[in-house]
């Protein structure tokens, strides 16, 4: 009952402004940019709405529980990156005129075989991005509402196609403006409720953690995934009869329930560090618990910054500014926008280790800002801002997907397979069935992980391609090819990898499941090589001018070069009108 009353005001706000979009979208323009009328303000909220996922409304405090404090980095990485975006590609981009960042691409160096890569990439990051949104909804619900897992992911998809297929680019930005703003509220908020209303003793134990080594009562687990437990002595289980289960590994299916009696020894859980133990609180990240905490600190940097400025569906909020300035603009208000949200994914994260410490060894620390209300207040108050945290939750889940599956259908109708307002439409509802279909068996797969694989396919393709494009004359297109495949190859290859040879461990396991640290030196060293190697285009130089010149001396994107292909001359016809 609390899923539902949280979740309809939401989906069904979603649904109305979707509607209201309906009236102004009358060409590819206004489905893809708005007809690049957005202001800084509202495109600051509706980057922001987008950007903030799954991931960071609970995948962040998640990842605290899970890993430590050392997760506290990921929205360090997350924050700073648009640093890097709003000094280096904000304004460029918008000057470029382009719709897509494979629009971007074609443009630049006049390479049709460029852009239907660059197509490829936004597929591909945009299927690691929009997955675990799905998934994430489906477990909210079941873990408020006792939901069949495929029901959120129906919801969510079904809201988002809709949504978006009726209204476009401007239905996605107030939709994504205004839940910016619930999130704001429905993050904060709550939090607030928690510090105001633990006892002096959990708060001293959240400052001051110490490792769990006995569960203090009875306490029964439901495992929505998979885990391995480590039984570190003979422990008791109450479930389906009480018996003693000897040391060693124990795997607890999806499905299963366990009940662990009183004062039973908490087991380990294999690739996450102990709940308060020396490795949690320290401040570095030890990925899948290896022994490199330092690399895979860097890992996730390299990828969450660098990344950041290669999100195909935050560039393209660009694109609706009415020029590049207003683009900076919104790129520096964003910064301040998500440095006041990330202030508080740490309160849920240490209050969830002392509070929830059983979603640790259940797996599912996903839902832990979901589940503490009830753990403070198991009357109205804690059902009431469980359902709040809900409606949170999925309207992080709605705004990042809307801007991620109108990047998706761009790449597919706009780049790929060019067609008018009718295929756009269809091609959204095409791709929503089938990131619902892959999202469904994704259930065991964590939010954070997948996430932070979009990034790295991000930060070792688009990356060097627009700081390159951007900021170096002498890229070629031969150059650009070369290096954007290398970086897909190696991010993608390496994800695949993890995915299917999971025995790897030690270094070869961090620089395999976090491989930013080397494909994007990799796809930045082959895009410069292979340029070198090569003689730029002639018109490269007015090319340059034309995205780092002031908006109102700057050339029209079509004076560029009269070689490029007819589809960028096209464009720029369309924007001179």
């Amino acid at each position: 009952m609390v899923a539902a009353l949280s979740v309809a005001p939401v989906v069904l706000v979603t649904l109305l402004i979707g509607l209201r979009g309906v009236a102004a979208m009358r060409t590819t323009s206004d489905f893809l940019v708005a007809s690049r009328r957005i202001s800084p303000l509202v495109n600051s909220a509706a980057v922001s709405g987008e950007y903030l996922s799954a991931a960071s409304f609970l995948g962040v405090a998640g990842l605290v529980v899970k890993d430590g404090i050392g997760a506290l980095w990921y929205p360090v990485g997350f924050t700073a990156g648009y640093i890097a975006m709003l000094v280096l590609v904000a304004a460029p981009m918008r000057r470029s005129g382009a719709l897509t960042v494979p629009d971007f691409a074609e443009a630049r160096l006049a390479s049709p075989a460029l852009r239907r890569l660059a197509a490829v990439v936004v597929l591909v990051i945009g299927t690691l991005y929009l997955v675990p949104q799905f998934r994430t909804a489906g477990l909210v619900l079941t873990a408020v509402g006792g939901t069949p897992y495929w029901v959120g992911v129906v919801i969510a998809g079904t809201a988002v196609s809709a949504t978006l297929a009726l209204g476009g680019m401007r239905a996605a930005t107030y939709v994504q403006a205004f839940q910016f703003v619930l999130k704001l509220l429905l993050f904060i908020v709550p939090a607030i409720w928690l510090v105001s209303q633990v006892s002096p003793e959990q708060r001293s134990a959240s400052v001051h953690p110490v490792e769990f080594s006995h569960f203090a009562r009875d306490t029964r687990l439901s495992f929505e995934i998979d885990v391995t437990l480590t039984l570190r002595e003979p422990t008791t289980l109450l479930t389906p009869e009480k018996h003693v289960v000897p040391p060693g590994e124990l795997v607890a299916r999806s499905g299963e329930t366990l009940e662990f009696a009183e004062g039973t020894p908490v087991p380990a859980v294999r690739g996450g560090a102990p709940l308060g133990g020396p490795d949690w609180q320290r401040p570095l990240l030890d990925l899948g618990d290896q022994g490199y905490p330092l690399l895979g600190t860097w890992a996730i940097l390299i990828a969450t910054m660098l990344g950041t400025m290669g999100l195909p569906h935050v560039l393209m909020r660009f694109h609706t500014s009415p020029d590049g300035r207003a683009a900076r603009r919104t790129a520096a208000i964003t910064v301040a926008l998500l440095g006041v949200f990330y202030l508080f994914p740490g309160v849920y994260g240490v209050f969830g280790r002392v509070l929830v410490p059983e979603l640790y060894v259940s797996g599912a620390t996903d839902t832990v800002v979901v589940a503490l209300p009830a753990q403070i207040d198991d009357g109205w108050a804690g059902s009431l801002f469980t359902g709040l945290l809900t409606a949170g939750a999925f309207a992080a889940f709605l705004a990042t997907s809307l801007g991620l599956l109108l990047v998706i259908s761009g790449a597919v109708a706009h780049d790929l397979a060019p067609g008018g307002l009718r295929r756009l439409r269809w091609s959204v509802l095409g791709a929503a069935a089938v990131m619902v279909l892959l999202a469904l068996p994704s259930a065991r797969l964590d939010a954070g992980v997948l996430v932070t694989w979009g990034f790295t396919v991000a930060a070792s393709t688009f990356c060097p391609l627009l700081v390159l494009g951007i900021w170096w004359n002498r890229l070629t297109a031969a150059g650009a090819i070369s290096g954007v495949l290398a970086g897909l190859v190696a991010s993608s290859g390496s994800i695949l990898v993890a995915l299917f040879v999971p025995s790897l461990s030690g270094l070869p396991a961090i620089l395999v499941s976090q491989p930013a640290p080397w494909s994007v030196p990799l796809a930045f060293g082959v895009m410069i090589v292979v340029s070198w190697r090569g003689r730029p285009p002639a018109w490269s130089t007015a090319a340059m001018l034309r995205l780092h010149l002031d908006d109102r001396t700057a050339e029209t994107p079509s004076s560029w070069s009269d070689h490029r292909s007819s589809t960028v001359r096209r464009l720029g016809r369309r924007l001179n009108r």
